[in-house]
Parts: structure tokens; sequence; C-alpha cells
């Protein structure tokens, strides 16, 4: 009999939350249990009990992850399209598919509707932390932090939406599928432009 490879706590944890993402990509968030995390990597529900405290922990633990990794995708794009490297649509299209490719809409709706609302924390927090690092001078007061702040707004908003039922709206409106990435988009260079304007 095989015996399985003794991990940290940390790794436990990151192969955690990395099994119980590919769970949340597959097949929902309704997916992702405690029970179904430990089968996809060989843990017992106990040692994920131990790790998470409850399955509404691990929902916790997975949109921190979730936010904080496409956290990091959109800050290296922001920084590319700076250095004149990449374009605001990369920016909205890692948004937008953090939302509908990566799961983050239906995990967020999910939690939701089970009252694990304050499972959202991580991601607000996450995502305000990123803004006030890309924006421009740092993000203290004044128009540019407004500016910045109204865009990852509407962004997420968009992101949000469009995960959820952006394909359908669409197309029930004669618009194409990419319609709110593409205003998004738009709304991005409007806000560079105004930035970017003398005085």
């Amino acid at each position: 009999m095989a015996s399985r490879k003794r991990l940290s706590p940390e790794e436990s944890r990151r192969s955690a939350l990395e099994a119980a993402r590919a769970l949340l990509i597959e097949s929902g968030p309704q997916a992702v249990t405690l029970k179904a995390v430990a089968g996809r990597i060989g843990r017992t529900h106990a040692n994920l009990l131990h790790h998470f405290g409850s399955a509404s922990g691990l929902q916790k633990e997975l949109a921190r992850h979730l936010a904080e990794t496409v956290c990091e995708s959109i800050k290296q794009a922001v920084q590319a399209s700076r250095a004149g490297l990449g374009s605001p649509r990369e920016v909205v299209d890692l948004a937008f598919d953090a939302f509908d490719k990566e799961g983050a809409g239906a995990l967020a709706s999910w939690m939701i509707l089970t009252g694990n609302e304050d499972a959202l924390s991580p991601i607000v927090e996450t995502i305000h932390q990123l803004v006030d690092e890309i924006a421009p001078g740092g993000c203290g007061s004044g128009s540019e932090a407004t500016y910045v702040h109204e865009d990852t707004l509407a962004l997420v908003l968009l992101a949000m939406g469009d995960a959820l039922i952006g394909s359908v709206l669409a197309r029930s409106l004669n618009l194409p599928d990419t319609a709110a990435r593409d205003r998004a988009e738009r709304m991005l260079l409007n806000s560079i432009a105004l930035v970017s304007q003398p005085g």
C-alpha cells in the first residue's frame, strides 16, 4: 500500500484550493464541498475541516485565492499597458474571464444565495488593494482617484453581470456576445484620455 506524501500545512491548503478551483470551473459552485475537495486531493474530510473550519470557510478562502490570482494578472496587464506592451482590452478580458471562465461570478452568486455574503469580503478587499496600487500616482484623493474607483466598480459589475447573463442578454438585444467587453474597453480608453489631459 502506497503511503501519501506528507504535505506542509501551507502545501495542503494550496492543494485544496487548487482542487476547489478546478471543481468550481468544471461543475459550478455547488460542487465545491469539503467532501469533494478531500476526495480530489486524497485527504480526509477532517483534514479539510482542520484547515478551513467549514464549507463556507473553504468558499471564503477560495474567493480570496481567486481574487489574489486574478488581481495579480490584472496588475501585470495594467503595468504592461502603461509600458506600451499591452492594452486596456487585455485588462478588460482578464477581469471578464475571472468572473466567467475562472468561476468567480458563479461563486459570488452562490455565496450570496446561500447567505454567505461575508465570504465576498476577500474579493472586495483584493480588488480595492489592486486599485490603490495601480491608480496613477497612488490612489489618494482627487478626481483621478475617483475615476479609477468608478471605473473599477463599473468594470467589476459589467464583468459579473456578463458572466451571469451577458451572452443571453446581448443576443436578445441583437448585440455581439462581446458587447459588454467592448463597452468596458471604451470606458477605460475614455478614462485614460481624460486622466491624460494636461491641467
